[in-house]
């Protein structure tokens, strides 16, 4: 359920742009971009995509957090952007295997490529819903969740949640089944793997949503995640409503989430939703105060 919006193309003169490849714990290649300060790094920062968005999305951010200080890595989920392969039909994927096999090897990466700094994660949406699953998830030292939430369809801002449920039932499913993959413009965002798209489709219709599913055994993973995580939660984003990232926060047992609702009005904006954090405009009025929160020393 991605929305478009223009990406900065230019970039300060202390932040290098690298395009590279990290391996999967399965072998299969991501695609990646590193953006690095071109001073002293002080803290490394993982971007995790929300479902059916590619990386650059993220670029402006990575960007600003690079300027920071932060060496950052964004990368496509396998059948996502760069990271697709020629036809996704019959491509097996599934969000379980984002989250083991993608996400997990991302922060493996990090933290022995840049081991003398600590590794904060920002997860968007889906992104931030793979942390508690992750095995390797005491490897983060901060976990910033920006939309994130148990996206159980009822706690959606009506009438969008009956919307959801019409599409993912009605249209979704079928069409997915018909053409082996989950097409785009069902306006998920980019094209998803029909395995993707099915357990995400399973898991909406939970009202837990993937607590609720017994074969998930990475939800084990939770408990194993002591540090902190602030979750930001936007009054004006249907898909993310404090319910909802209320949920997600209660699975981590071993730690307390801090919560964080923010209307738009407060902070002299129109709208954020559930995309608007990454965008330019919010660089004073949001990224500043992530940014602090990312690389604060405790």
């Amino acid at each position: 359920m991605a929305q478009g919006f223009q990406v900065a193309d230019s970039l300060p003169d202390d932040v290098f742009v690298d395009d590279i490849v990290v391996p999967a714990t399965d072998g299969y290649m991501l695609a990646a971009t590193l953006y690095l300060p071109r001073g002293a790094k002080h803290t490394a920062v993982l971007i995790n995509s929300a479902t059916a968005v590619p990386r650059k999305i993220y670029r402006s951010f990575a960007t600003y957090l690079a300027g920071r200080g932060c060496v950052v890595l964004t990368y496509d989920y396998r059948g996502i952007g760069g990271s697709r392969p020629a036809s996704l039909r019959g491509f097996a994927a599934t969000m379980s295997d984002w989250a083991a096999l993608d996400i997990s090897s991302a922060v493996t990466w990090m933290r022995g490529r840049y081991k003398g700094i600590p590794l904060a994660v920002v997860g968007h949406s889906f992104g931030g819903q793979a942390i508690g699953l992750l095995p390797n998830n005491d490897m983060i030292a901060r976990s910033l969740m920006v939309s994130a939430q148990a996206a159980y369809w009822g706690l959606m801002t009506p009438p969008e949640g009956y919307r959801v449920y019409a599409l993912m039932n009605y249209i979704g499913r079928p069409a997915t089944k018909l053409f082996g993959y989950a097409p785009g413009k069902l306006a998920v965002g980019e094209d998803l793997p029909k395995g993707v798209f099915l357990q995400w489709s399973d898991w909406v219709m939970n009202k837990r949503y993937y607590y609720d599913d017994p074969k998930l055994a990475a939800l084990a993973n939770y408990g194993q995640y002591t540090h902190p995580v602030r979750a930001l939660s936007f009054t004006d984003d249907p898909w993310a409503t404090r319910p909802m990232v209320e949920l997600l926060c209660s699975g981590f047992t071993a730690t307390q989430p801090e919560i964080l609702s923010i209307a738009p009005k407060e902070i002299g904006a129109k709208k954020i939703g559930h995309f608007g954090f990454f965008k330019p405009e919010f660089r004073e009025m949001l990224w500043k105060d992530a940014a602090d929160w990312l690389t604060a020393k405790t």
